[in-house]
């Protein structure tokens, strides 16, 4: 299938990479289907690309929560998760949307509202984590620089 990004131009994208989010995304209800893109050029980046199979102009960036919370884990009840399938520890992706404003210091992580995708069928949601400690904006730019200097000095 060919597929229209904004970022990446035209990309030939097998049916088996195409992940189907039945109720779309918040704020993008009408949206169903979607892959994720890498910038293969930026190999030091761990944001990648939820990107819209129907619709070029929406790509969302988004990070695994292990880079930027290692102790992250949503609390959701599990009937809100029992469309993607059986989860497992192998078939189980969690991803943050990451906001990047035009101040860089300013990036930010939705700890709230991750997205689940189960990596087998293929299906994904966004959630509402019940953890009251979890905020929509968590700052993640001074989180981001310290790794990079540990980096630098591994």
């Amino acid at each position: 299938m060919l597929i229209k990004t904004r970022c990446f131009g035209e990309i030939n994208l097998d049916d088996d990479k195409i992940i189907t989010f039945q109720n779309g995304l918040m704020g993008f209800e009408n949206y169903k289907n979607y892959t994720i893109l890498y910038n293969i050029e930026d190999t030091k980046s761990k944001i990648s690309w939820l990107q819209s199979t129907e619709e070029p102009e929406l790509a969302i960036p988004i990070i695994s929560p292990a880079v930027v919370k290692e102790d992250y884990n949503p609390t959701v009840e599990d009937e809100v998760l029992k469309p993607l399938g059986e989860l497992t520890d192998e078939n189980l992706v969690v991803f943050l949307v990451v906001t990047v404003p035009s101040d860089l210091e300013k990036t930010t992580v939705n700890l709230k509202a991750p997205i689940i995708i189960n990596a087998d069928t293929k299906k994904g949601c966004q959630i509402i984590a019940e953890n009251s400690d979890y905020v929509v904006k968590y700052n993640i730019y001074e989180i981001m620089q310290q790794r990079k200097k540990n980096k630098g000095v591994e």
